[in-house]
């Protein structure tokens, strides 16, 4: 039997990640959290962060049209919540939380060194929808740390220990499980 729901934010899991901006005027950079983020096109590589007006990073993106979305690991999580809760009008993120602000290559907003992907994004557009913004944003850069790469320069997964967000609450990710196309593969070797 199926419960119908109102409609609302039920695309489970989302990533979680740490969006990095740089300071606009007397501001400093800042960071904040966010799990309403995902990848929207490969060709040219681009990735959508959804953010509140009110919130203080929304005013820095904005003036910035630029920013660095870090993945974090599993083991930042309290430092993840905090950037998530605080605001960056009242508290520098990267002094009191610790994380250490990296020049990035082709933007003005800087890595956190200690996440193990940070990916340099330009906003490409932007569309006004209701309690978000959302932001188009063009991938002009990624960089990774050494660890999370295995040999052939792939990410390892086990390595990179990512967050998802369901319903109010944290979660990693589990084993794998399948790989894109391994189903496909096994039919057509089936019906051989």
């Amino acid at each position: 039997m199926k419960i119908e729901r109102k409609p609302s934010t039920a695309l489970l899991p989302t990533p979680v990640v740490l969006l990095s901006v740089a300071g606009h005027g007397k501001e400093k950079d800042n960071i904040i959290t966010l799990a309403w983020v995902g990848t929207v096109c490969s060709a040219p590589p681009m990735l959508s962060v959804a953010i509140r007006p009110s919130r203080h990073s929304h005013r820095l993106v904005d003036a910035a049209r630029e920013f660095v979305v870090n993945i974090p690991r599993a083991g930042q999580l309290g430092k993840v919540d905090l950037a998530g809760v605080w605001s960056g009008a009242e508290h520098d993120k990267f002094a009191e939380l610790g994380f250490t602000a990296r020049p990035a290559k082709h933007v003005a907003a800087p890595l956190i060194d200690e996440c193990p992907i940070n990916i340099e994004c330009v906003v490409r557009h932007q569309l006004d929808l209701g309690a978000h913004d959302l932001y188009l944003a063009e991938i002009v850069a990624v960089q990774y740390d050494e660890d999370v790469l295995d040999a052939r320069g792939h990410v390892k997964t086990s390595a990179l220990e990512p967050i998802a967000y369901v319903e109010g609450e944290y979660w990693s990710l589990g084993e794998r499980i399948g790989s894109y196309g391994r189903a496909a593969k096994a039919l057509k070797t089936e019906k051989k």
